[in-house]
């Protein structure tokens, strides 16, 4: 047959395929933009993206990084633990897989350190863990730090970053806004300076608590800032809100904050505060 005769063609070049290295773990996409970045340029940008200016969320040990002296903070160490008073099964577990991926005990980190050589209490918050949501040991750390400049007679400064009371600890999260509103007092009664730095996103009973009754309230460019989300508040007050209206930028024209400051001005801006109540 004629198809017996037809000699199979022999490929003229053989396929090479090349398998590319491409290390895992180094590169993040910016949500706002959507560029693909190498993590250490992030870095290097005081964690913003390079291509579009947006802000990317920072891990507390990176925060004290920028904000305090080199080798200056000493964490305070209280000797609590997450409690679980719901019983919930999952909750424990939850726990501890949080502490093996981030580093970190808890939503947030608590002591003393300097900036530019001016002694200062410190809270940070993160997001990484639970969303900075506030519970028990939230709410017990933060107040131990307030309590702790007071008796230092030092002024502080809270990093804010939350999606509010932790439900996983019921009714027992939401007695901390009670509880770090009223070491705030004291605070204020002792005439100590106290700094709120809200950054992305600030949101619910952190919010509705010691995060919006400081002395002066500075923000990060961007950050979403309020107690419930856009959809949930037009849904009960039945009307459509302005664009934006949750932004810091929005807040600073409205006067819920005093001053938006980039993350390479806050260093010295926060100096800057602490020499003028001085």
């Amino acid at each position: 047959m004629i198809v017996d005769k037809i000699k199979k063609r022999e490929p003229t070049a053989k396929k090479i395929t090349k398998k590319v290295d491409i290390p895992v773990g180094q590169w993040v996409k910016c949500d706002k933009c959507k560029e693909i970045l190498y993590k250490e340029a992030v870095r290097s940008n005081y964690n913003i993206c390079p291509n579009c200016g947006a802000y990317f969320r920072m891990h507390i040990n990176r925060r004290l990084d920028l904000v305090l002296d080199e080798g200056t903070y000493k964490k305070f160490n209280l000797n609590i633990d997450t409690s679980n008073p719901l019983d919930l099964e999952d909750y424990p577990k939850k726990i501890k897989a949080l502490r093996e991926k981030t580093g970190l005990e808890e939503a947030v980190a608590c002591g003393q350190g300097k900036i530019k050589g001016e002694d200062v209490v410190i809270c940070v918050m993160d997001s990484g863990f639970l969303m900075g949501s506030m519970g028990a040991v939230v709410g017990e750390k933060i107040t131990y730090a307030i309590e702790k400049a007071i008796e230092l007679k030092l002024p502080i400064i809270i990093f804010c970053v939350s999606g509010g009371a932790r439900m996983q600890e019921g009714i027992i999260s939401l007695m901390q806004m009670a509880k770090t509103t009223s070491a705030i007092s004291k605070l204020n009664e002792a005439g100590l300076l106290y700094i709120s730095v809200l950054t992305d996103p600030t949101y619910g009973g952190v919010t509705a608590s010691f995060a919006s009754i400081a002395d002066i309230i500075l923000a990060e460019p961007g950050a979403m800032i309020g107690f419930a989300g856009q959809r949930v508040i037009e849904q009960t007050i039945g009307e459509t809100l302005p664009e934006g209206f949750q932004t810091s930028e929005f807040l600073l024209e409205h006067g819920f904050i005093d001053k938006i400051v980039e993350r390479k001005d806050l260093k010295d801006t926060l100096y800057e505060l602490i020499q003028y109540h001085k």
